[in-house]
């Protein structure tokens, strides 16, 4: 039975030649596609299959091309990726029912790459200061306490208990909220800090009781811990044999969510596309540098907004799992798009 590293050497050959129309050498393939082995087990492969039919080669010192058999092998491929595609939009669509609910959301796409990859799906969400805000509500609660909610465009909902140095009364509290909403709704987070800083900063504010009370309060409410991060399958993610050897190294890493928070931020970063891979060492978490990575970002109103992946062995069919994340990445930018439109 051919096994992955084979049938990825063989469907890049047989999709070279078609857009080439030249028999196709290990040296062409090295230079072209960026394999995680050397050139001489490429050379060792493509002998085997040769051998195995389903390569030819014209001429002794040509490259190959693909037979009948190879060409064969190419379009099964090329069906299998189309009905693995049409697996996931199929589990995407039974997201629909909680697209309205962000957390739910994600939980479900981390839970859905990761049935489809048998690996360590990853879904976070939008940084904090990265959200925009939709309205925020304010109500007394025990003496000098204020309960704080805020409602972000992007469908997050913020809960929070703050203590003030005095008392506000109900009407107090209701004009601050009118102030503030009408001052920062449809601001990124990050945009109401600056302004409540440049605003607290300047003597005619502070002359200005109430509106001082209401720099105050909102510098308070927007002050969030790091976000969340939905993960599933660890449990199999950490009984795969490849890492045995380094379990409890890896197992730690996985599980310092601010950690792998951080690094999926990086990642995304650093990408010119969306989507990014990491593999083996190129993993700036010693820890890590046994795994593959498939991190892709998603979108709302145009901008970067959380990212989605999958974690898994360097070994692991880097194609199919760019297509899975990339698929995800896509479905909650739209969802996130027509949830915006109906706010």
């Amino acid at each position: 039975m051919m096994n992955d590293r084979t049938g990825q050497v063989l469907y890049t050959i047989v999709q070279s030649f078609i857009e080439t129309h030249e028999p196709v050498g290990s040296r062409f393939l090295v230079k072209r596609y960026n394999f995680n082995f050397s050139p001489a087990t490429i050379r060792n492969i493509m002998a085997d299959l040769e051998e195995l039919g389903f390569l030819s080669q014209p001429h002794t010192s040509a490259g190959r091309v693909p037979t009948d058999r190879g060409y064969r092998f190419y379009v099964d491929r090329i069906r299998q990726m189309h009905e693995e595609g049409e697996k996931l939009t199929s589990m995407l669509a039974g997201l629909e029912s909680v697209r309205d609910d962000i957390d739910s959301l994600l939980e479900g796409a981390a839970r859905t790459l990761s049935e489809n990859s048998s690996y360590l799906g990853v879904a976070a969400p939008a940084k904090p200061g990265r959200t925009t805000l939709n309205r925020i509500e304010l109500f007394g609660y025990k003496g000098r306490h204020i309960a704080v909610v805020l409602i972000t465009n992007e469908g997050v909902i913020k809960h929070k208990l703050i203590r003030t140095e005095w008392e506000i009364t109900p009407n107090n509290l209701r004009r601050i909220s009118e102030y503030l909403n009408s001052e920062f709704s449809g601001y990124a987070i990050d945009e109401i800090r600056l302004k409540i800083i440049k605003e607290m900063s300047r003597e005619k504010a502070m002359c200005d009781i109430l509106i001082s009370k209401a720099m105050e309060i909102c510098r308070e409410a927007l002050n969030f811990p790091l976000g969340d991060i939905y993960m599933h399958g660890l449990a199999e993610f950490i009984g795969i044999p490849d890492f045995s050897y380094r379990i409890k190294d890896i197992a730690r890493a996985i599980e310092d969510k601010g950690m792998v928070l951080k690094l999926l931020e990086k990642v995304c970063q650093e990408s010119e596309d969306g989507t990014a891979v990491l593999i083996g060492s190129e993993n700036p978490v010693k820890e890590m540098r046994d795994l593959g990575m498939v991190v892709a970002y998603y979108t709302q109103d145009g901008k970067q907004a959380g990212t989605v992946g999958i974690i898994g062995p360097i070994r692991m069919d880097y194609a199919k799992t760019i297509r899975l994340v990339e698929t995800t990445a896509r479905f909650i930018s739209d969802a996130l798009t027509d949830k915006r439109s109906s706010i």
